[in-house]
Formats: structure tokens, C-alpha cells, sequence
């Protein structure tokens, strides 16, 4: 975690500082408004830090406060930084095709005022409307036909939940709306793959007896995500019991005789020693390969060797980058970030876009979602 904490705060501060010389050179401000400016961004650049230790010390009431303005601030800064980003490649593209032609473009460029006002309203209206989608849940249904659901059953429905993210900022009534998309579609099992829980769950009261409207006749089952060892993992894994759902950690059940689940631990927990590091591969070899086998893993990673071991696995994580241009970064270490995949010897992989928000409450080109994955008796097509 250190690692990470240390290339966020540096590339937040770098985005800091850009943002700030972007509106001294086009506003001109004096040394008054550029110490207000600097003590708000300090203030915004360390806003995580503070949310922890406001909590930790019982201000829920202005961590949470804290939280929707500091995280909010991130996805307006990030959207403007790379707005900014496109102008300023625009404008030395422009000088480039100038010094080229021996010509002048002078109509064509952007002073500093509009340079820093395109972008400035641009990441204006994108968060607005970001803020909204992310809470207009979309349903994504898949359906996979395989001889190993008996024929008998007619369909079995799955539905996934991934990174909802409880905490400060996703509460009550994001969560009402989410299980209420989940209840819609009439699972007979749900799973949760990881990040049901953010890095602060001090107090979520009444979150957890939410999930017991919920009672799929196969049941519920999850597995941790790398929040739930950064919010603690022993509160983490008492909420999601309470929930009503069953833990996997480096474990499988079978589901009377309908199918297998597995499910390990995400690898987050391994440099705090709490990781179940038990190998998928001997874990997925010990399961009957004429049952359906569904693996669960939080982050979208395929393990060549476990190809073939396991006929769909469900992951999360990515969140499809959440805010377009991340999606961009994603997709590079990711290489299926979103959606289907088939994969080697009949095996598939399906990621979740994520249901919930991690950090900025906004969404843009990334909209969340319930996944519904209906299994029927069939050849594959």
C-alpha cells in the first residue's frame, strides 16, 4: 500500500500544481488569491488523510462532508487536467503544422484564458452529468449455454454485485436502489465479487440487515477485494456475514449438485499477511470438471494454467476505469477491462464494470451495473 499511496499523492500534487499554473497564467491572480488557492488545493491533496482521522476520531458526520467534497474535487481535477492535456497537445500540434507550412494559424489557436476555460467547463458538466450515471444502474444479462447444467432445471440465474463500495459516500439509498435492481431480476444465486466494503466502515448501521431482503434459494457468496483488507479485514469480513453471505477464501462449495463455486482472496492482503494464499490451480483441480464450475476473483486476471479448471469466472476491480480517460490506463494493464471473453480450453471471463464508486461519486463512459448471467442446459455456442 505504501507504494500505491506514494504514486497517488505524487500524481495528485503533479495534478495540483499543472491546474494551478494553468489558472495563474490565464487569471493573473495576485499573491493573496494564489495562497488561498494553494491552501485550498493542500488542503484537497490531503483530503483522504483527513477523512481517515476525522473518522477515526468519531466525526462521521464531517468525514463524510469531507469525503463528497475531497472526492469530487478528484474526478472534477482529473477531468480538467485532461482536458487541459488534449489543448495543450492541440496547441503544439498547431505550432508544429506552422513551423511545417510557413504559415500563420492565428485563427486557429487558443488564447491562455480560453485554454483554461474549455477545460474548466468542460470537466464542469462532465462531473455533472457523471454524478447522475453513476447511480443510474444498468442491468447486463449474459446467457451461456453448457451441458453441465442439467437439463431438468431450465435456467439457472446468477447475479453479480462488484465494488459497491459502502462507506461515506455510498449509503441508504444507493444501496436500496441496488438491491432493488438485484431483487428485480429474481436470482436464484447472488455473489459479491470483492470491494462490497470501502476503506472506511467504521459506521454503517442498518447496511448490512439490507442484504437479508435477499434470499436466493442457492444463496449468497463473496469473495475480498483489496478494500476489505484496507478497511480492515475482520470488520470487513464480520459486515459481509452479516449480509448474509458466504466467504470464500481459497475455498469451494458444491451447489446441490447444480454446480461448483470457488472463490480466493484478493492479493492485496498478502503484504499484511492476511491473504489466504491457497494456489487456484490445485484449488480448481480438485473439483468435478462435469459440474459447471464458477470462479470467483476480484481482479480480472487469468492464470494461464487455470484455464480449462473453470468454465466462467466472475471478477470486478477495474471499474472500466470509472472516469474516461483512466479507461485508457485500464485497459492497458487489463487486457479484457469490461464484459465477455472467451478464453482458452472452453473457459470464460466476465468483468463487471462495478456497481458502486470508488472515490469520486462520478462515472463517465464506465456506467455501473448487476450483472445477470443465465446458465441454461445446452451445446455452447
Amino acid at each position: 500500500m505504501s507504494l500505491f499511496f506514494i504514486t497517488f499523492f505524487l500524481a495528485y500534487g503533479g495534478m495540483h500544481l499543472y491546474a494551478f499554473l494553468r489558472a495563474r497564467a490565464a487569471l493573473q491572480f495576485g499573491l493573496l488569491s494564489a495562497v488561498a488557492i494553494s491552501i485550498f488545493m493542500l488542503a484537497m491533496l490531503f483530503a483522504p488523510i483527513l477523512i481517515r482521522q476525522a473518522e477515526r476520531r468519531g466525526l462521521e458526520d464531517f468525514a463524510r462532508i469531507l469525503s463528497f467534497v475531497g472526492y469530487t474535487w478528484l474526478g472534477l481535477l482529473f477531468l480538467f487536467c485532461s482536458a487541459s492535456l488534449c489543448v495543450d497537445i492541440y496547441r503544439q500540434l498547431l505550432r508544429a503544422v506552422e513551423l511545417i507550412a510557413q504559415a500563420d494559424y492565428r485563427h486557429l489557436k487558443f488564447g491562455a484564458r480560453s485554454a483554461f476555460y474549455i477545460p474548466l467547463v468542460y470537466s464542469m458538466l462532465i462531473a455533472g452529468y457523471g454524478y447522475i450515471d453513476a447511480q443510474n444502474i444498468r442491468v447486463e444479462t449474459i446467457t451461456i449455454k453448457t451441458p453441465k447444467i442439467p437439463e431438468s432445471i431450465g435456467r439457472l440465474r446468477i447475479v453479480q454485485i462488484s465494488d459497491v463500495h459502502l462507506g461515506l459516500i455510498i449509503r441508504d439509498d444507493r444501496l436500496r436502489n441496488i438491491l432493488g435492481r438485484v431483487k428485480e431480476a429474481g436470482p436464484d444465486i447472488v455473489v459479491s465479487t470483492g470491494d462490497l466494503v470501502d476503506g472506511q466502515i467504521n459506521g454503517l448501521p442498518g447496511l448490512a440487515e439490507m442484504f437479508l431482503e435477499i434470499n436466493p434459494p442457492y444463496g449468497k457468496y463473496a469473495v475480498t477485494g483489496n478494500h476489505e483488507f484496507y478497511a480492515g479485514l475482520d470488520q470487513a469480513l464480520a459486515f459481509t456475514r452479516k449480509a448474509g453471505f458466504i466467504i470464500l477464501r481459497g475455498q469451494a462449495v458444491e451447489i446441490q449438485g447444480l454446480l461448483n463455486i470457488a472463490g480466493v482472496d484478493d492479493p492485496a492482503g498478502r503484504n499484511l499477511g492476511l491473504q489466504r494464499d491457497v494456489p487456484e490451480v490445485k484449488l480448481l483441480s480438485r473439483l468435478s470438471r462435469d459440474r459447471f464450475t464458477l470462479f470467483l476473483k476480484h481482479r480480472p486476471l487469468v492464470k494461464s494454467e487455470s484455464t480449462g479448471l473453470f468454465d466462467l469466472q466472475l471478477s470486478g476491480h477495474v471499474h472500466r476505469g470509472q472516469i474516461f480517460p483512466f479507461s485508457i490506463l485500464t485497459k492497458l494493464y487489463y487486457p479484457v477491462h469490461a464484459g465477455l471473453a472467451s478464453l482458452d480450453k472452453g473457459s470464460r471471463l466476465y468483468v463487471s464494470r462495478g456497481t458502486g464508486t470508488w472515490g469520486p461519486p462520478i462515472r463517465f463512459l464506465s456506467p455501473p451495473e448487476i450483472t445477470v448471467i443465465d446458465l441454461f442446459h445446452g451445446e455452447p455456442e
